[in-house]
């Protein structure tokens, strides 16, 4: 289990998360919901080092992350951020392979090869391991990353809006494999999403942000009523039950 108690991120005299107090469940996906603006993608920073938080703190599995070595924390937690940028020319395979630094720290031994052509296969790239990133279409190069963080094989995932600059076809996939990845695996995912559809259908919890701070956690089918989406997002979101999944008709007039 990840526990976030008490976090705030303040950038001046704003709080952009504001006491913000969670449980991730393992063995669960778990989506961060929200508003533009609501801190969700800070909040996830925080909880991967990637940024610190002012008060407050992140255990994993009992373990402060403040005091963990950055090489063990990287064995148990992953994390894919909204933006990747990399100033060097690399193959999809060379990207992928970089997943395993934690464990092989440059070396690949067979094992790692395993993890990294699993990881490419589930993301169906195989075909295209030799081709650079900076020929690949947005969606392709996104997969790529993900395959990354698949390859480094933690117990948690963390991403953030993982499903940008990715077609219909390509962001279920994406879905379907964390779906996967936790169901088979044992894995425990904790995803950004703007899609509330996406959260509704694959989800096991949501944790819904506002101005900073939570005002929903719970089991998906708690969250995704009209009510509680009228409290997150203050419009009115009829919900239809389509073969035992909520959809939120929010384009709806």
């Amino acid at each position: 289990m990840i526990q976030v108690r008490e976090l705030s991120k303040f950038y001046g005299k704003k709080a952009v998360v504001e006491k913000v107090s969670v449980n991730i469940h393992r063995g669960k996906i778990t989506s961060f919901i929200g508003p533009n603006g609501a801190g969700k993608s800070t909040l996830l920073s925080m909880v991967s080092r990637l940024l610190d938080a002012d008060t407050g703190e992140v255990l994993v599995d009992k373990d402060n992350v403040k005091q963990m070595k950055s090489n063990d924390f990287s064995k148990r937690v992953s994390i894919l951020k909204q933006s990747n940028f990399m100033n060097v020319r690399l193959t999809i395979r060379e990207l992928v392979s970089f997943g395993r630094f934690p464990h092989s720290r440059g070396r690949l031994t067979a094992e790692d090869l395993r993890f990294v052509n699993q990881a490419m296969d589930y993301m169906d790239l195989m075909d295209m391991q030799d081709d650079y990133l900076d020929e690949l279409s947005g969606g392709q190069r996104q997969r790529a990353f993900i395959a990354m963080v698949i390859a480094q094989d933690t117990d948690y995932i963390l991403l953030d809006e993982p499903l940008n600059n990715l077609d219909m076809k390509h962001s279920v996939q994406i879905m379907k494999i964390l779906r996967r990845l936790v169901d088979d695996l044992g894995k425990t995912v904790v995803i950004v999403l703007h899609d509330i559809n996406f959260a509704s259908v694959y989800s096991d919890r949501i944790v819904a942000l506002k101005e900073g701070r939570v005002v929903k956690d719970g089991p998906t089918d708690e969250i995704i009523t009209s009510d509680a989406l009228k409290d997150i997002y203050d419009m009115d979101i009829p919900i239809k039950q389509m073969a035992n999944c909520r959809i939120c008709v929010y384009f709806d007039s």
